[in-house]
């Protein structure tokens, strides 16, 4: 579904991606890992086409999508839940939802809503309340229900657990494991590396911009460099 091969991209003369070669095929869960700083929004921001590809090629779905417009990537079925919520926080929940099918999915608005508000009760308990005011779960959620109002094919999500409670942290990787269940196509985006493991079928763990390790989740997280450098086992 998503082929990448020797991805480059750059800031001013600092080089952020060095060469990545990624894979995410229909219906699985693939976490890309790594530490604050060595490349993996910025891998997003190209993917989605908000930062420039500066060497490399991305295929979606068949088709060659390096450095198409954000807008053209949506269309495709490309969707990011950006690092941070991005929610609008001065419209409510329910505006912030409607704006997920901007771009992709305004045929099927109302079903997908309803499809949202089940997946998510609490947003639909809320679904009047301006979005500022939720808790930073239910943000999340949010989030993440924005992204579904765009029928995504693939559904990057990129730091989803950040800045949630242990407890939060747990719901959101079983709302994860639910959702790729139903066949969604997700791209995991993390520092939690135990829980993000857990419920990949292929794991990258990025370093300096480049991919260091990559196989299945299972023997990534065998690897006993990793259980060294993350784990500190």
């Amino acid at each position: 579904m998503l082929e990448v091969r020797g991805l480059k991209a750059a800031y001013g003369g600092t080089e952020i991606l060095r060469g990545i070669d990624l894979d995410v095929a229909e219906g699985e869960i693939v976490t890309v890992l790594g530490s604050n700083g060595v490349g993996k929004t910025t891998l997003n921001m190209v993917l989605s086409g908000l930062a420039p590809a500066r060497g490399g090629d991305v295929r979606f779905c068949g088709e060659t999508i390096t450095n198409r417009p954000p807008g053209a990537i949506v269309e495709a079925g490309l969707i990011q839940v950006p690092e941070g919520r991005r929610i609008f926080p001065n419209m409510q929940v329910r505006e912030n939802l409607e704006l997920g099918s901007y771009g992709r999915g305004k045929a099927n608005r109302a079903a997908n809503l309803d499809r949202v508000f089940e997946t998510f009760p609490r947003l639909k308990e809320r679904e009047k309340q301006l979005a500022g005011t939720l808790s930073g779960g239910e943000q999340q959620m949010l989030a993440i229900g924005r992204g579904l109002m765009a029928e995504p094919r693939l559904l990057i999500l990129d730091e989803p657990s950040l800045g949630l409670s242990p407890l939060l942290v747990e719901e959101m990787f079983d709302l994860i494991r639910k959702l790729n269940a139903g066949g969604l196509a997700i791209m995991l985006v993390e520092q939690n590396v135990v829980q993000s493991l857990e419920i990949a079928s292929r794991a990258y763990v990025i370093e300096n911009g480049e991919v260091a390790m990559a196989g299945s989740a299972a023997s990534v997280a065998e690897n006993p460099e990793l259980r060294k450098t993350y784990l500190g086992l």
